[in-house]
């Protein structure tokens, strides 16, 4: 039998490599982490390889224990090997996995080829990423608003008067608050009073015409003129104050309509994910790093934020997302989620049969789409190319029979531009309103 010493000392070294081995081990995973597709894959097999040598390691080590014996006093001679310092140990693993010089032998199956070591130099050589927080600071416009009518708008909002524009401003992703937006509205308002004021004046002066001078002096009486401009005194800021309040509800019904775009093949990708048998909340996160949905993402960010800065577990955190956020089917697919985790049931299948309907839906939205299309450029021949000329035709032939209203030919010209230019603006935005994204 070999001396309980020779046994100690070469149990001790068995147990070094090992530690070492760990050490290169827990290097090699940290490298996967930032590594592309091909150098993962030639990490993954040093891990595998490091991993059958540590195996081998631990049978010898049941071996060496068996061979021990304490049956003689062990000597007080200093050993004639120290353990490593933990920056000599670096420098061995580092030179091993970059093919330095190695004082112990190693098996084949580990050594790195060249490839491999200018791999692992191209990983050690990559910077950190710095991640820059952006800090969105109020606008000075914001600031004046909120000076001038922040007082009254928090008034209002109490009051409940503002209800649905609050509404509308939680299901979207406008960076105000309902007491922010009000002081906007106000303050909006009250500069279109003010610019409504001055050309009211203006137009009480002077005309505008088609021809040169384009601006001339009345001739008629003031008091007739004032009953044909008054009205600019107060067409001006209403209209101001109703875009600005109906606003919010346009870009809610902007915003759902892009994340039901999104929504079907989001759930197709979910259902793959799921199958892995992955924590629920996991799913939103794995989907939130692709960066493929980015309507979505606005959502699944806001449910994520629920669990780990409100503490929300994650059935409260769905149902409470699915109140407040700007789509129909996207709260349905979160309570029907809930619902489904609560009664234990299978969630692959939950997504897979969600993403069949959802898929369904948008073909059929994608159909009438079309068709719609077909109908609007009829629609538009009609009215863009056919009544403007018959409509010039007409005013022609008023001027020259003296007619009805009688308008100099620049002018004709100037309400054909103006008003082709207008229709061709409307069906512009309505189409692209109407556009499916994706």
């Amino acid at each position: 039998m070999i001396e309980g010493k020779d046994s100690l000392e070469e149990l001790k070294e068995i147990i070094s490599k090992e530690r070492k081995t760990i050490r290169e081990l827990d290097s090699l995973f940290n490298y996967l982490k930032g590594a592309d597709v091909e150098e993962k894959k030639m990490v993954l097999s040093q891990i595998k390889a490091l991993k059958d040598s540590l195996k081998e390691t631990n049978e010898n080590v049941s071996k060496k224990l068996g061979e021990v014996s304490l049956s003689k006093p062990l000597s007080a001679k200093k050993q004639d090997k120290k353990e490593e310092s933990p920056s000599r140990q670096k420098g061995l693993i580092e030179s091993r996995l970059l093919g330095g010089q190695k004082k112990e032998k190693i098996p084949k199956e580990i050594l790195l080829s060249n490839l491999e070591k200018e791999t692992l130099k191209r990983l050690k050589k990559k910077e950190e990423k710095i991640i820059e927080k952006k800090v969105k600071k109020p606008s000075r416009y914001l600031k004046m608003a909120n000076n001038t009518f922040s007082n009254f708008s928090k008034s209002l909002i109490k009051k409940k008067t503002f209800i649905a524009l609050e509404k509308n401003l939680i299901k979207t992703n406008l960076q105000f608050t309902p007491s922010s937006y009000v002081s906007i509205i106000l303050f909006t308002t009250l500069i279109s009073a003010i610019s409504g004021v001055f050309i009211f004046l203006f137009l009480l002066f002077f005309n505008l015409g088609a021809d040169f001078p384009f601006i001339t002096r009345i001739t008629e009486s003031i008091g007739i003129r004032f009953l044909k401009v008054f009205w600019i005194l107060f067409a001006i800021p209403i209209g101001t104050f109703l875009v600005m309040y109906f606003y919010p509800s346009l870009e809610r019904k902007t915003s759902e309509n892009q994340i039901d775009q999104e929504l079907p093949f989001a759930v197709i990708h979910m259902s793959a994910i799921s199958s892995s048998m992955l924590e629920p909340s996991k799913i939103f996160n794995i989907i939130i790093s692709t960066k493929e949905y980015p309507s979505l993402e606005k959502e699944f960010t806001k449910l994520i934020n629920e669990i780990n800065i409100y503490g929300y577990d994650f059935v409260t955190a769905l149902r409470s997302i699915a109140l407040n956020n700007p789509s129909k089917k996207l709260a349905d697919l979160f309570n029907s989620l809930a619902t489904t985790i609560t009664s234990g049931g299978d969630l692959s299948e939950f997504f897979e049969k969600r993403a069949q309907s959802l898929l369904f839906e948008y073909r059929l939205e994608r159909e009438k789409h079309t068709k719609a299309s077909e109908t609007f450029m009829d629609i538009y021949i009609s009215v863009v190319i056919a009544a403007p000329m018959i409509l010039m035709l007409l005013l022609m032939m008023m001027k020259i029979s003296g007619l009805g209203i009688s308008l100099s030919s620049g002018m004709i010209t100037l309400v054909m531009v103006l008003g082709v230019s207008l229709i061709n603006v409307v069906f512009i935005t309505f189409l692209h309103l109407k556009q499916p994204k994706g």
